[in-house]
């Protein structure tokens, strides 16, 4: 996958920028703050069709002005795709080969990418939620109907917590519209759950080859996926089915009192060990950055066993927060085979050999001039 041209306009702090992308290895320079991050953004927003910085598109519009619009040709295995999307306050527009895409499902895909930032260094240490959106986001790239699943499932969660939180005296007709809700939950998370196992398992396998290199054989990675339903012993759709089934039932009442769900695919985590050792409690922070490295590397080698071609890869600000083991291993494990855009403030610690094969930009104020 490689993107040949990108446009910008009005996006974030960019008036208008155009770009050819031939190349495999693009390096953004300059100080905090003028525009960097946005140019990686913008391409985010190309390939997932929403940002990972805000959830308000209206943001992404550069200050002042009606609207803002994102271009690109990108070219893979399977052909060109143009691509178009466009921003105003009243929402956006997502646009493939002319053609305007209703559903992101039938969008997303078309560009994959790999966004890997100073915050994803915490896909170990943080919260539930910040690993659960790792899943989210990676997992539908490849599955167009995990992305439809989870659209339904996170809308009927909305719904069933109103419905939860407004039982006032009428508990016999609340309990009647559960049963119904909850059968539909019932099927959403059984489909989610099944995906998300899957996809932990081929993770896995893809990581824990990456971080036996990176340590040097000194450490074995394990991903542990920990559903909210209790599950030990499922191994099937079936088996899930009967747990969630079961575990709504007995948090029935709880949910009533409290005025939401307390169980279901959007309360599920993952763990990771280190020689069985737990790295979220117990990991050092260097153990922690390999895992989440080993995870990064990882999901770009999964999407090109699922598609056929490899992702583009964002390294946002990350070179910085690694030290010169890390770093070597991620470039070596990218040459050659994945088009590459990265951030930094400056060229110190970027070795020169990187630096010849790179096309470098010089960023300031939302002006970008190409490195003679």
């Amino acid at each position: 996958m490689q993107v040949e041209e990108l446009e910008l306009s009005q996006f974030r702090n960019i008036d208008r920028l155009a770009l050819n992308c031939p190349e495999s290895l693009h390096l953004f320079v300059g100080p905090n703050a003028q525009g960097k991050t946005n140019i990686l953004e913008s391409l985010y927003v190309l390939a997932l069709g929403k940002s990972h910085r805000t959830r308000k598109d209206k943001e992404l519009i550069r200050w002042g002005a009606d609207a803002a619009q994102i271009k690109a040709r990108v070219s893979g295995e399977f052909g060109n795709h143009r691509l178009d999307i466009r921003l105003t306050p009243r929402g956006k527009k997502v646009v493939k080969n002319g053609l305007e895409q209703r559903r992101l499902s039938s969008y997303i895909g078309t560009l994959t990418a790999v966004l890997f930032a100073p915050e994803d260094l915490t896909i170990v240490k943080g919260s539930p939620q910040v690993r659960r959106r790792f899943i989210d986001m990676e997992l539908g790239q490849v599955s167009p109907s995990y992305i439809h699943d989870l659209t339904r499932y996170n809308q009927l969660l909305l719904q069933r917590n109103q419905l939860l939180k407004d039982m006032g005296n009428r508990r016999e007709r609340i309990n009647a519209f559960l049963d119904v809700l909850d059968e539909q939950m019932i099927d959403l998370s059984t489909s989610l759950w099944k995906k998300r196992v899957t996809f932990i398992k081929q993770l896995t396998q893809w990581a824990q080859d990456i971080h036996t290199s990176i340590t040097q054989a000194k450490e074995t990675l394990t991903i542990d996926y920990q559903s909210a339903v209790p599950t030990q012993g499922v191994t099937d759709e079936a088996g899930y089915r009967m747990a969630i089934e079961k575990e709504l039932l007995r948090l029935r009442e709880q949910e009533l009192r409290r005025g939401t769900t307390l169980t279901g695919p959007h309360r599920d985590d993952l763990r990771l060990f280190a020689n069985d050792v737990d790295i979220h409690t117990f990991g050092s922070q260097g153990q922690q950055r390999t895992a989440a490295l080993s995870l990064k590397l990882a999901e770009i080698e999964l999407i090109h066993q699922e598609t056929g071609t490899y992702p583009i890869l964002l390294l946002d600000d990350v070179l910085s927060e690694l030290d010169d083991s890390r770093k070597t291993h991620l470039l070596e494990a990218i040459r050659g085979k994945v088009q590459t855009f990265v951030t930094a403030t400056g060229l110190e610690g970027i070795d020169q050999e990187t630096c010849d094969r790179a096309r470098i930009y010089r960023v300031q104020q939302g002006s970008i001039t190409e490195q003679g």
